[in-house]
């Protein structure tokens, strides 16, 4: 049996997540929870012909039900950032909310592995580590910030420029998961391509705020749902394929807690010793199996990097303090 549970399954994100998630052949049980809705969105669900059974809960019990004897954990619950809300806002309702389903994780689920998408993953992150230290059950390995999608809007938007196969695109896409935090190894992509300086910077700030595109183009009515299912799903496939299938040798950047493993203290002691980053994490049985070295980086991606610490040490610190005040 391998159950995946879906942490806020009834909104813009949870659905069509959902929906890929019951497609994947792998998953036999799917769980949905969240404080509306999840009933119908599983009662739909349900009539795929798939293999998975499909359950929806809600609070106040729903929780318990949903996360016990789960292998995986997805969390996109929380609110989009709105045009008239400060990240500060959308900081203060999202980590609220992130807070209290990792307490939930920690009671019942404490062994699963848990992807966090819900924003601002910089800081929501290092609140579910907090919140599981505190139950004494934190596993560095089996904890990841979802930044796939920035990893799939950087081989879309070079391969425009590259002409390859965007199927076969890869560009490392490290640091964190907002704006100047966003660090895209253009100089590492595969198939190897030789970008002027100027397509250098235009790709990377397009890289860094390619969710501005899609508010813009919504109204502001909505930000990046479809393709951050497609992200997620992406990414919650490659773990199962690690921890069930027992397939070697995935690699993709994760934003991690660096003690995950010992080549995390080379990226540490590099990045003035921040404790979560995002970078190349080969996967394994039990989650993180290698966190791989930057590599060799251009002078542009050196000044970038020097940009992200300061702001990826406050977003750290942010997350940190809303559990464990000093």
């Amino acid at each position: 049996m391998v159950k995946a549970v879906i942490l806020g399954a009834s909104g813009g994100i949870g659905q069509p997540l959902s929906l890929l998630l019951k497609l994947n052949e792998t998953v036999t049980e799917l769980a949905l929870y969240d404080i509306v809705n999840t009933p119908g969105v599983a009662a739909d669900l349900s009539h795929v012909n798939t293999p998975a059974k499909v359950t929806g809960y809600l609070p106040p019990e729903g929780l318990k039900h949903a996360l016990t004897g789960a292998h995986l954990i997805i969390i996109p619950a929380g609110v989009p950032r709105k045009p008239e809300m400060t990240r500060d806002d959308l900081f203060k309702i999202n980590a609220g909310i992130v807070r209290d389903l990792a307490e939930g994780i920690a009671q019942h689920a404490p062994n699963a592995f848990v992807l966090v998408i819900s924003n601002p993953v910089n800081s929501t992150v290092p609140i579910v580590a907090e919140v599981l230290k505190k139950h004494r059950v934190f596993d560095p390995r089996r904890i990841f910030g979802v930044t796939t999608l920035d990893v799939v809007r950087a081989s879309t938007f070079s391969s425009e420029i590259t002409g390859s196969d965007v199927r076969e695109t890869r560009v490392p896409v490290v640091g964190g998961h907002s704006g100047v935090t966003i660090i895209p190894l253009l100089s590492q992509i595969k198939p190897s391509h030789h970008f002027t300086q100027e397509q250098v910077e235009a790709l990377t700030h397009r890289i860094q705020y390619g969710g501005d595109e899609v508010v813009k183009a919504k109204a502001s009515l909505g930000s990046a749902t479809l393709s951050m299912a497609h992200a997620g799903a992406r990414f919650a496939s490659h773990i199962l394929d690690a921890t069930v299938k027992g397939i070697a040798g995935i690699v993709e950047p994760s934003y991690v807690h660096l003690d995950a493993d010992a080549g995390g203290a080379h990226i540490k002691n590099a990045i003035g010793g921040l404790e979560f980053f995002s970078s190349n994490v080969e996967l394994g049985p039990n989650g993180v199996c290698k966190i791989h070295p930057l590599g060799e980086l251009s002078e542009y991606e050196k000044k970038l990097l020097e940009a992200a610490i300061p702001e990826l040490k406050a977003n750290i610190n942010k997350g940190v303090s809303f559990i464990s005040p000093k």
